[in-house]
């Protein structure tokens, strides 16, 4: 497999396609039947939008939805296989024997050939070029995804950037598109392409910058990957691939891109001129990322194939395609930070935690507080440093059944001992902390307590009764209630409230009468959210909390603080909306959904 028409094709043949013939809108409709499809069992399938209002290029959306469309994506039975083959590397003890010694020379020979592959001519993604005025950045149907988006914008753009000294980086940064030439480019202040942006502009220098849509999806994969700065991803994707990415020069700017990508924008960026806003845009997280200035992409020429695909994604409240990508990020880097780790047994995120919000790890316990070091070293590696909440349980703990990490949780939790609080860098499209960039963490250690550590305290808690628990809540102007586990150690009640009415310290006061003595741990989320939504109320409480402000002690019980929060909350940030499509645009596509053709 070497480009997006070989993926396509595997994707036909394995089932995984659908072909809507069906004439669609770019703005809104595809990102509403895309988000039905991509949350529905499985993923659903991919989408190759045939007919797009405005454009001659089709569109391919959800190709990375599944857990089967991730593992073709990098051309593997499963991922694991890629991870399987990063962990023999780095697992190598030093060859002694002959035969061991070409063993590892085979190894590195196959890091070796992952050397992107220069070529001159030819090029498939210049196969049509145009320059200057005669580009158009509105031949392309980009997406207006969600209703209070700015504009449209490139969603899956591999950004190639490359430092004053030479070196490649290859980032994923929104694109908000301005006019038929200019567009922002949204690299976040903690990414390379930011990095290289104030090289440039500390050096006074124009910036050259070219933009890959539609590649092999190996490739499209690696401008995701968290790599260390200064690590190329097309290697990644080469040794993903096992054969060098055939790279060629821009035609307009001293740049190498995949030569068998769909699209290739070329262009600069202007160190030296002012900042134009972008956004607000739906993201990831669920929620509209606010809007910010950024820098100006300017286009001097797009190159693409005769009949090329766009190649897109869209992203909102999970589970969405980006889910998909996220969980085999997890897996694949999981050698890597074990090697640096070796204690951690096994890892997963959430997807409620939106990839950098939670984090769950299972630990092999070989000194007292051995968790507690463990989650210090994560909060300190690369990406994993905007990990808000770290939850460390025992290796026998499948960390992928969340529901059994619940109960774990519950089970072996002291709340005056195993809540561990630290502070640091967030991401940046963090909306719960008091100041951007930076906030609280939170640490628990669920782990079986061993030789040296604390003995854990038990709460003596008396069987569940509904009733009782109704009244009070009724006597403190809570909403409806939902306790998830009624038989552990520890139990949480889940209330929702409406903050006219009820507060915080409405909850505290039901922890500390009757219902205390039941349930020790309340979880407040807003009104209109039903407790007993367990996937929402998690993707509320891992979004919605700074922990040091909104995780406090209600006598021997703990209450979380889950809810929106305003100045009267000490929070004077603007608070972001959730990601909602308009009724109006439902309405349509209800009327179109028996003409697709798809089967949810």
């Amino acid at each position: 497999m070497d480009n997006l028409g070989d993926f396509i094709q595997k994707l036909e043949a394995e089932g995984e396609l659908l072909r809507i013939r069906e004439k669609v809108s770019p703005i809104l409709e595809i990102t509403e039947i895309t988000d039905r499809v991509s949350k529905s069992p499985g993923g659903g399938k991919a989408l190759l939008f045939e007919n797009v209002e405005g454009s001659a290029m089709p569109v391919l959306i959800n190709a990375f939805g599944s857990e089967k469309r991730m593992a073709m994506a990098l051309g593997v039975k499963r991922v694991g296989e890629v991870a399987e083959r990063i962990a023999k590397i780095l697992n190598s003890a030093p060859p002694e024997t002959m035969g061991e010694k070409l063993k590892m020379l085979s190894m590195l020979f196959e890091v070796g050939r992952t050397q992107p592959k220069k070529i001159t001519g030819g090029a498939p993604c210049q196969e049509v070029v145009k320059t200057g005025g005669d580009a158009d950045l509105f031949e392309i149907p980009a997406l207006k995804c969600w209703p209070e988006d700015a504009g449209r914008f490139v969603t899956f753009p591999l950004v190639f950037t490359k430092s004053l000294d030479g070196r490649r980086n290859v980032g994923m940064y929104r694109m908000q598109i301005y006019d038929k030439n200019t567009t922002g480019m949204h690299w976040h202040i903690h990414k390379d392409g930011a990095h290289h942006f104030h090289e440039y502009k500390k050096a006074g220098l124009r910036m050259p910058v070219a933009v890959a849509i539609g590649t092999d999806p190996a490739v499209t994969y690696a401008a995701t990957a968290p790599l260390p700065r200064g690590l190329d991803e097309l290697m990644l994707a080469g040794f993903i691939r096992k054969k060098p990415v055939r790279i060629v020069k821009c035609k307009t700017t001293d740049l190498w891109v995949p030569a068998d990508a769909e699209i290739v924008l070329e262009g600069y960026v202007d160190p030296d001129e002012d900042f134009r806003m972008e956004g607000p845009f739906g993201d990831h997280t669920g929620y509209y990322s606010l809007a910010a200035p950024y820098p100006v992409f300017h286009v001097t020429a797009v190159t693409r194939r005769r009949n090329p695909v766009y190649f897109t994604t869209i992203v909102g409240k999970p589970p969405m395609e980006d889910c998909y990508m996220g969980r085999a990020t997890c897996e694949l880097f999981l050698p890597m930070l074990k090697a640096v780790n070796p204690e951690i047994a096994d890892m997963d995120l959430p997807w409620e935690g939106v990839f950098h919000n939670c984090v769950v790890v299972s630990v092999e316990k070989n000194y007292p507080y051995a968790a507690h070091r463990l989650m210090s070293a994560l909060w300190g590696a690369g990406q994993m440093s905007f990990a808000k909440m770290i939850l460390a349980v025992d290796p026998a703990v499948d960390v992928h059944d969340h529901r059994g990490v619940f109960r774990a949780l519950l089970n072996n939790l002291d709340l005056d001992d195993d809540l561990f609080f630290s502070k640091g860098v967030l991401d940046v499209l963090d909306h719960s902390a008091p100041h951007p960039l930076r906030g609280s963490k939170l640490g628990i250690d669920s782990t079986s307590r061993g030789p040296g550590e604390t003995e854990r305290k038990r709460p003596p808690l008396k069987p569940v009764d509904d009733g009782a628990i109704g009244r009070e809540c009724a006597k403190a102007g809570l909403g409806p209630f939902f306790i998830p586990e009624r038989e552990t150690a520890n139990r949480v009640i889940i209330c929702a409230v409406d903050k006219r009415t009820a507060s915080r310290e409405s909850v505290a006061r039901l922890l500390g009468g009757p219902a205390g003595t039941m349930v020790n741990i309340a979880v407040m989320v807003d009104a209109g959210i039903r407790p007993s939504d367990l996937s929402t109320v998690a993707w509320k409480l891992f979004n919605n909390t700074d922990p040091e402000r909104d995780i406090v002690k209600a006598g021997a019980g703990l209450v979380v603080d889950a809810t929106k929060k305003t100045p009267a909350d000490g929070h004077d940030r603007e608070w972001p909306d959730d990601i909602e499509m308009d009724e109006s645009v439902k309405k349509r596509v209800d009327a179109l959904w028996p003409k697709l053709g798809i089967s949810t």
